[in-house]
């Protein structure tokens, strides 16, 4: 078991699961996760447009992020995010994120430790500069988290 505090509970499960399985094994169930990124809604699908481009990926992903109640640290966060089915390592990494964060609240968020995409234990099987695009994703999702609560 990994330490996990501050870490949202399916979030923290996700990261336990990758600490269980072995090197070798990990970018297998990075890549299990690419294909179970949660589709975009209607609102969204095909509106990447209206979506906030997360640069740092080296491939084209796009994240909207929308609160659930009164703006306040009790929020609770939605994640929409789009990547193109060929780059299965950041729809890999932005599916952990969504089923990880999707509904939890704006202060949960924002607790999560800037090091989660490292406890993934990725860094034998990925480039650091993939990686980077996921602390980037968690990154854009706090900030956005933290703008529209009226927390920043």
């Amino acid at each position: 078991m990994t330490e996990n505090t501050a870490v949202p509970p399916a979030l923290a499960e996700i990261v336990d699961d990758f600490a269980q399985v072995p090197d070798p094994e990990r970018l297998e169930l990075l890549l299990e996760f690419s294909d179970e990124l949660p589709a975009l809604p209607e609102r969204y699908d095909g509106h990447e447009d209206e979506m906030e481009q997360v640069v740092e990926c080296q491939s084209p992903l796009f994240l909207a992020v929308e609160l659930e109640g009164e703006p306040g640290p009790d929020a609770a966060v939605h994640l929409f995010v789009s990547a193109p089915p060929e780059a299965p390592t950041t729809r890999g990494f932005a599916s952990v994120l969504a089923q990880g964060l999707n509904g939890v609240s704006v202060a949960d968020v924002l607790a999560v430790p800037d090091d989660v995409p490292n406890r993934l234990g990725l860094a034998k099987a990925l480039t650091p500069l993939r990686l980077r695009g996921m602390t980037a994703m968690l990154g854009r999702i706090k900030r956005n988290v933290r703008e529209q609560a009226g927390l920043a």
